[in-house]
């Protein structure tokens, strides 16, 4: 418990999803990340406010990886802790939020299935993302600023992509001060089939 509560507070030594970066299409200020089929646990959330909805989602997860789940087992802290924005159809619309945390590897052929009605397993297929990395605290201006970077990027570039819904992700725990690395991804389009 103590090492997972140390992980969380601390964002060290802490797994991340594997990826395949395409170092063809990356550009000065974003990269673009292929990540293989992988399990997620997740919970999904309304609301108008990113941050309440990402600490509530946080919280959820969080007791599912302390034993909140059918095994009573206590899994791994991972990184990111993605969140997938799909924002309502108007400005005073309300917005689903999906925080999720990765699976650990040793857990990913079969993970513990979730005790609260409010998580679920996700099984993420893969996905091809374009990313951009910023630094510092992040916020819900924050990280709509560096989306719009990126959006222009892309359009600058040609790309294809699926402007919403989104992804902003972060890393660090709030207790880490410096060297903090957060994230916001926007799905590559894919060719119709």
């Amino acid at each position: 418990m103590l090492k997972t509560i140390g992980q969380a507070l601390f964002s060290t030594n802490l797994q991340n999803p594997k990826f395949t970066p395409n170092e063809e299409n990356k550009a000065p200020d974003y990269e673009v990340r292929t990540y293989q089929t992988t399990n997620w646990v997740s919970t999904t959330l309304t609301g108008m406010e990113q941050q309440a909805a990402i600490s509530t989602g946080f919280q959820r997860l969080f007791n599912y990886i302390q034993g909140n789940n059918h095994n009573k087992e206590k899994v791994e802290m991972t990184a990111p802790v993605t969140c997938l924005v799909d924002p309502g159809a108007g400005p005073a619309c309300e917005t689903t939020f999906t925080v999720s945390f990765y699976i650990p590897e040793e857990h990913q052929a079969d993970p513990p299935l979730p005790s609260d009605p409010e998580v679920f397993l996700e099984n993420r297929k893969e996905f091809t993302v374009f990313v951009r990395t910023y630094g510092g605290f992040t916020n819900m201006q924050k990280s709509r600023e560096e989306l719009l970077n990126l959006l222009e990027s892309l359009q600058r570039d040609g790309a294809r992509y699926k402007d919403m819904p989104y992804y902003v992700c972060g890393y660090d725990s709030p207790f880490k001060l410096v060297n903090r690395r957060n994230e916001v991804w926007i799905l590559q389009k894919t060719e119709p089939s």
